[in-house]
């Protein structure tokens, strides 16, 4: 299968949500903007992206979401600043991570009906190839991009595939949780996939994260699909439907995941990722001491 399938280009990032869990600081600034250690969560995002060959950066945007756009372009004032001061290390950090002209589009999610329409919602910008979807919710610390893991992963898998985790079967009402047919290593076959079930009905503990690589046609389906569980129009409903002409399996990617959907996991994430840091790991680990200590 793997001599049949195109490559994965593009990505789709949907940003349109309102992250009202963490007001009032997301009042004026959008929740992806919020910062772990010294980069935003959607930088991550995009990082993980480009160290899986990602090629076009699609954003799914909303009103208010204008800071991302600046983000992901030159900020002529701050260059001028920053090299009249003699910043040049700042300087030159602030553009190796930019995507080039012409790799970045946006388009707006004008209502919040759910994951599956705001991938709908990329449909023009991504056209007949397949795609990753990432939540920059989901941040993930691993020494190999675990969207590059799925890309190496979908070469011989073709179809629909998503990055899975264990879950305590408490939670799975939280989750997407796959029905499981078989598993060989970190992949596993599926034969279906319930949106949110509740722990007694959940078929397994594989949790779907925020990771898809999608077939585009996807699109079709979401087209036509109607409301599912929460009134949103869900992705997962789409993978269901489709299973009959795509495959559909799951990966548990190395690495670990931060839930920055959720203060706590929030949180966490600025500890774990400040820990690997060089430059901080040592002041941070003391001062953590001293703050358990007491």
């Amino acid at each position: 299968m793997a001599h049949t399938q195109k490559k994965v280009r593009k990505a789709v990032f949907p940003v349109g949500g309102l992250g009202t869990r963490f007001l009032p600081a997301t009042k004026a600034q959008p929740k992806e903007m919020l910062p772990v250690v010294d980069k935003p969560l959607i930088q991550y995002a995009v990082e993980e992206a480009q160290a899986a060959g990602i090629e076009e950066f699609i954003f799914v945007t909303g009103r208010g979401k204008t800071a991302i756009e600046d983000h992901f372009d030159i900020s002529f004032e701050l260059k001028d600043q920053l090299a009249s001061r003699g910043k040049d290390e700042a300087n030159a950090a602030m553009e190796t991570w930019l995507p080039g002209p012409g790799q970045v589009s946006f388009t707006r999610q004008q209502r919040p009906l759910g994951l599956g329409h705001a991938v709908w919602c990329a449909r023009a910008l991504v056209g007949n190839e397949p795609f990753a979807v990432v939540l920059a919710d989901d941040l993930m610390l691993s020494d190999v991009a675990p969207l590059k893991q799925m890309v190496e992963a979908y070469e011989h898998t073709g179809g629909n595939l998503l990055a899975v985790e264990r879950v305590p079967r408490a939670l799975s009402s939280r989750y997407g949780i796959l029905d499981v047919a078989e598993q060989h290593g970190n992949l596993v076959r599926a034969r279906g996939i319930v949106e949110k079930p509740k722990p007694e009905a959940a078929p397994s503990d594989l949790a779907v994260i925020g990771r898809y690589i999608l077939v585009p046609e996807v699109f079709d389906v979401l087209s036509h699909q109607g409301q599912g569980a929460g009134g949103e129009i869900q992705l997962t409903d789409a993978l269901q439907a489709m299973m009959r002409n795509h495959p559909l399996h799951g990966i548990l990617c190395d690495g670990t995941r931060y839930d920055c959907g959720d203060k706590a996991g929030f949180v966490l994430a600025n500890v774990a990722f400040a820990l690997r840091r060089n430059d901080i790991h040592d002041d941070l680990r003391a001062r953590l001491r001293h703050i358990v200590d007491n």
